[in-house]
């Protein structure tokens, strides 16, 4: 049943700065070993990575069309993600590279155990590019997953902004913006941004630790919620987790509440094969 908090999210205006990669999924029968052949099962290809994942979520959850400024390749993959991008509820904004789309393999054996390879390198657009940027500026909330220190800035024109510590430190630090909400997993050194780092400080840090929930900087522990089906994979639950959260928090709800939806989303994604489920 919905609930009043639902019909918050209903009226969002949300937008995505961020990379994406053309993810090939496949169910194996073990994960790869030296001189093995090993054999899928199942496979899926799909729009992924972080920028995707999110823009995807936010879709779902508010039922409207949510920006995504990308950068994609001119070429096949870079066509195809933007089509099917459409057809899952965004609207891609594109920065148009000659270079190749980046790709990636995702492999999870019947445990549920995985491993990412991505190919080529991570496109991302810039505040250089001509995507419209003063868009953002009626935008209830963005979460920023790769772009520069200016790109960072013009998101900051929204009213909630989130971002992910794989932004890198550097970048960070430079555009030196207030973030709404810094988040992050815990399990992933990648992800580590030390404490006292960053000037202004993040309203809130989240550390995500998988089932074993995470922290909230101020705020303490919190706790995962259910799965609502069998475990499937893992691919994509801190993404949607971050869509979750920044969805609260555009919706002006509180943190912990933010935090729930977040773990809500995360979990769904969890009984998924792929991110969004097969279609």
């Amino acid at each position: 049943m919905p609930t009043p908090l639902d019909s918050d999210l209903k009226s969002l205006n949300l937008a995505v700065v961020g990379h994406q990669e053309w993810v090939t999924f496949l169910e194996v029968d073990a994960l790869p070993k030296p001189g093995r052949i090993g054999r899928a099962c199942r496979d899926l290809e799909e729009p992924a990575g972080a920028g995707a994942v999110i823009a995807v979520q936010l879709a779902r959850l508010t039922g409207q069309r949510v920006l995504f400024f990308t950068a994609l390749g001119r070429d096949a993959i870079g066509q195809r993600s933007e089509q099917r991008l459409r057809e899952l509820g965004v609207e891609p904004v594109v920065a148009w590279r000659d270079k190749p789309s980046r790709r990636g393999i995702s492999l999870m054996d019947p445990s549920g155990d995985r491993a990412i390879t991505v190919i080529g390198e991570r496109l991302m657009p810039t505040a250089k590019d001509d995507l419209g940027w003063e868009r953002l500026a009626d935008c209830d909330g963005v979460f920023v997953s790769a772009t520069d220190c200016d790109g960072l800035r013009q998101a900051r024109q929204a009213r909630i902004l989130s971002a992910t510590p794989r932004l890198g430190i550097s970048v960070l630090q430079q555009a030196s913006v207030p973030l709404d909400a810094l988040i992050g997993s815990a399990l992933d050194p990648g992800e580590h941004v030390p404490e006292n780092s960053l000037n202004p400080s993040p309203a809130v840090r989240i550390a995500t630790e998988g089932e074993a929930g995470g922290v909230l900087i101020p705020g303490g522990r919190f706790d995962a919620v259910q799965l609502p089906g069998p475990m499937v994979e893992s691919y994509g639950c801190g993404d949607s987790f971050a869509a979750g959260v920044t969805a609260g928090l555009s919706a002006g709800w509180e943190t912990h509440q933010a935090v729930v939806l977040g773990a809500q989303c995360g979990a769904a994604c969890a009984t998924r094969f792929g991110p969004y489920g097969e279609h």
